[in-house]
């Protein structure tokens, strides 16, 4: 695990860094878009990938994005690059190479 990938940032860190209220963050962990971490005392850590996701979410939103919109943009991308990732490696284990279209 590399180190933007710990969750080790509690929610005054992540207000200053993202700009956004605690509120607002809670709102996105509510609707999905962003999942933290808690400790036994129930606060919630986030990481360094989380700010960047929340700052992406933020600006989507100001942008007038639905949140729905940016959930099936998300789905849609993750499946093209699974799709990706296998075709990769079936080009990679047959030994053959993309054409270009």
């Amino acid at each position: 695990m590399d180190y933007k990938s710990k969750k080790v940032i509690g929610m005054g860190v992540i207000t200053e860094l993202t700009g956004l209220s605690e509120r607002q963050i809670r709102y996105y962990e509510a609707k999905g878009l962003i999942f933290p971490e808690r400790t036994k005392g129930g606060s919630r850590k986030y990481s360094f990938h989380d700010v960047e996701r929340l700052i992406d979410v933020a600006s989507k939103l100001e942008d007038g994005w639905r949140i729905q919109d940016i959930k099936e943009r998300e789905k849609r991308l993750s499946t093209k690059q699974r799709d990706e990732m296998i075709r990769g490696q079936l080009n990679s284990a047959f030994r053959t190479y993309p054409t270009k279209k």
